[in-house]
């Protein structure tokens, strides 16, 4: 009976020790997990914002505010116009050629500022989009993680169960424990192998969920090499600081967005109201007239020849754009409306902005409370009662119905600290999110 307790005890620390067990025994984990050659999470965030096919159309917007900003900064062409008449049946002819240059007078600089703003415009939703990108994927990573470690749990659990099973099946061929203790150890193999393929299902799902944030296809191979538990440290995020919250707001992509918009709202209030004001183009033409009359007449030599002259003029001047009737009114009120919407967006946008730091650190702050609570002496506590538990069962104190209830006593006690370590590294991104950080 002694050699078997000090069997079973060495079997309670295994199944204590997910970690430990399944080194050797386990073979789903190691799908997704490579301690060596595995993705890091900062690689993967690395990644994403350079694969990420949203990112990169966002990075596809910005040049092509570029380019209407050059085009913006140029200014009208010439035009160049050249007329031919001929008289039907008859000897005349008219060449005559201009040229036209429109001024584009104070339209240039208030153009340049609109296009200017709409491309600080695509900047800065760029720089949100990288944002939210290095957050989701950080919280990905933390989500198979965590998948990973519940996958570990119920593999080093199994391994424990089927030695269990294996013992008492020889146990019960040699008449020492009755056929019940047998069955309920194989409908709780069966059970724990159930939700061990359950979890890889959900594990497996998890992680082509971060393989398209990765901007990779569904197959692609993909390991890991982080720990879940690493991700979320022992100490409790600081406090809020209510001057440098405010300073990461105002730093946040999405607010300074929103301002972006404002001033170009503002600019093309500018530039509608110019657009109905006074306009200047310069012209000039050449023209060469060949001219004559059917009579005939006396040349300086005295002889008849018909009349006919070449005459060639030379004109310029000035062509004025007059807003008589279209001074732009209804481009000027759709501009206003624009910029006083604009002005909303922005208050609404920082006070969203100001509500999801508030938020996250609150939400962090418990978080990591609950963490902490269960490292202080939940889970040793759950491993020892386990361990006691198992060692009553070797001595005959107690029934396999009880060892079997503490099992998942603290099968549910070490799914829960998974949970939490996963809502408190979600916390901890959202608060990063909020803040405005990158990476």
């Amino acid at each position: 009976m002694t050699r078997q307790a000090a069997w079973l005890l060495g079997l309670a620390l295994a199944a204590a020790c997910p970690a430990e067990a399944q080194t050797t025994q386990t073979t789903l984990p190691s799908r997704y997990l490579d301690p060596v050659n595995g993705l890091a999470l900062e690689a993967a965030v690395a990644r994403a914002l350079v694969e990420e096919p949203s990112v990169h159309a966002a990075r596809l917007d910005v040049e092509a505010a570029a380019g209407r900003l050059r085009q913006a900064a140029l200014r009208p062409n010439p035009s160049l116009s050249f007329e031919r008449r001929v008289e039907p049946a008859g000897t005349d002819r008219l060449t005559m050629l201009g040229v036209e240059w429109p001024l584009d007078l104070f339209r240039r600089s208030r153009r340049v500022a609109v296009a200017g703003g709409d491309r600080a415009i695509a900047a800065r939703a760029l720089e949100d989009r990288e944002r939210l990108l290095a957050a989701e994927v950080r919280a990905r990573y933390g989500a198979v993680l965590a998948a990973i470690r519940d996958l570990e749990i119920l593999e080093a659990l199994l391994q424990a169960t089927t030695e269990e099973r294996n013992l008492l099946r020889a146990r019960v061929a040699a008449g020492a424990t009755p056929p019940l203790d047998r069955d309920l150890v194989e409908v709780e193999w069966s059970r724990v192998e159930a939700e061990r393929l359950r979890q890889a299902g959900r594990t497996e799902a998890e992680l082509i969920e971060l393989k398209r944030w990765l901007g990779l296809e569904p197959g692609e191979p993909l390991r890991l090499s982080g720990d879940l538990e690493p991700l979320v440290p022992d100490e409790v995020p600081p406090g809020a600081d209510v001057a440098r919250d405010a300073a990461s707001v105002e730093r946040r992509p999405d607010v300074q967005q929103a301002r972006a918009r404002m001033d170009t709202a503002e600019a093309r209030i500018n530039l509608a109201r110019q657009a109905g004001r006074v306009d200047l183009g310069l012209f000039g033409t050449y023209m060469r007239m060949d001219a004559g009359f059917p009579q005939l007449g006396f040349s300086a030599a005295g002889n008849l020849e018909r009349v006919r002259g070449s005459m060639q003029y030379v004109a310029f001047g000035a062509r004025f754009v007059l807003p008589v009737l279209n001074r732009s009114q209804g481009d000027v009120q759709a501009a206003e409306a624009e910029r006083d919407a604009a002005v909303a967006m922005h208050r609404a946008v920082s006070l969203e902005a100001r509500s999801e730091v508030a938020a996250a650190r609150a939400e962090a702050f418990s978080a990591e409370q609950a963490v902490a609570t269960y490292r202080r002496g939940a889970r040793a506590l759950a491993r020892q009662n386990l361990d006691v538990v198992r060692q009553s069962y070797a001595l005959g104190r107690v029934t396999v119905f009880e060892v079997l209830a503490e099992q998942r006593r603290w099968l549910e006690v070490e799914r829960a600290y998974t949970e939490a370590l996963r809502a408190a590294w979600e916390a901890r991104t959202a608060l990063r999110r909020a803040l405005g950080e990158v990476r």
